[in-house]
């Protein structure tokens, strides 16, 4: 049995982790609520632009949509959005693993992958790999600082213009979508080639008729630009928030964890402080005894 003071040590020692712990948990519940309530207001919209998005570009030629050309996939970037910073359970591992077998996948099919990092842990995990390529931004952490649409659009650009100069012949993004605090789905969203509805979908590209104003070019050169870097955006603020619910669920189950250590030492300790004390009064009669013999 572990001595008194060792036992009195480890619970001083999980009684400061647990003060952590439930103070991570309580800062991540007040970002979870602007996070949250920004992707909610964001995702019908984006949503209901990208099944616009693909019905307008199923309607377009090739020499029309630049960004709906579906050819020989040789080179494929994967986007990987994950967090800052650890303490979020499998948050980022998830992402990592979905990539990791997209990857084996692609590669099966001789197609090279390269993976552009969104997120301190995603250029941590990447940088020494060969699908890290340093002609490509490497300091995309800064966009969770401020979080907004203006500086995520450059970053846009730049995928769509090395797909449409051919350096890159598809483009996924994977990211966690949230749901709510406890429940996030890890997501493979295809980002360019912009691919028409699907064959299933209530919505079929030849029923649909757009009346498109002021004309067709602006269509493909503004419009559906602007769509491509909202998607981006959206599956930023939904990681943002899947970051935040994810943390502080880590944080309460941590803190729970703690509480019931904590239950278990204070337990060890009393057992541990009983015996001694039953020692020393052992050793007070024996020594009694011996003087009056």
């Amino acid at each position: 049995m572990a001595s008194l003071k060792e036992v009195r040590n480890r619970i001083v020692s999980v009684n400061s982790t647990k003060q952590i712990t439930a103070a991570m948990k309580m800062v991540s519940a007040a970002k979870l609520r602007r996070a949250q309530d920004a992707i909610v207001r964001m995702r019908p919209y984006a949503e209901k632009l990208q099944a616009i998005l693909s019905n307008v570009s199923a309607s377009l030629d090739s020499s029309e949509g630049k960004y709906s050309q579906q050819r020989e996939v040789k080179n494929v970037l994967f986007v990987a959005v994950v967090s800052n910073r650890g303490l979020a359970g499998a948050f980022n591992t998830q992402v990592f693993r979905l990539i990791r077998k997209a990857a084996a996948e692609a590669e099966a099919d001789g197609q090279k992958v390269t993976v552009l990092p969104v997120g301190k842990k995603a250029m941590d995990a990447y940088r020494r790999t060969p699908y890290f390529n340093a002609e490509l931004p490497t300091d995309l952490a800064k966009l969770y600082d401020g979080l907004s649409f203006d500086k995520v659009s450059p970053v846009s650009e730049l995928i769509m213009e090395r797909f449409a100069d051919g350096t890159y012949d598809k483009v996924v993004v994977f990211y966690n979508r949230f749901k709510n605090a406890a429940v996030q789905y890890v997501t493979a969203e295809n980002y360019l080639p912009v691919l028409p509805p699907a064959a299933d979908s209530t919505t079929k590209a030849s029923n649909v008729d757009y009346i498109m104003e002021p004309d067709r070019r602006t269509i493909v050169e503004e419009i559906i630009p602007k769509s491509l870097k909202i998607q981006l955006y959206k599956a930023l603020l939904d990681s943002n928030a899947s970051e935040h619910g994810a943390r502080m669920t880590a944080m309460h189950k941590a803190t729970d964890n703690a509480d019931s250590l904590l239950k278990e030492l204070k337990l060890t300790y009393n057992k541990a402080r009983q015996a001694s004390i039953t020692n020393e009064i052992l050793e007070i009669v024996g020594g009694a005894e011996a003087l009056k013999g």
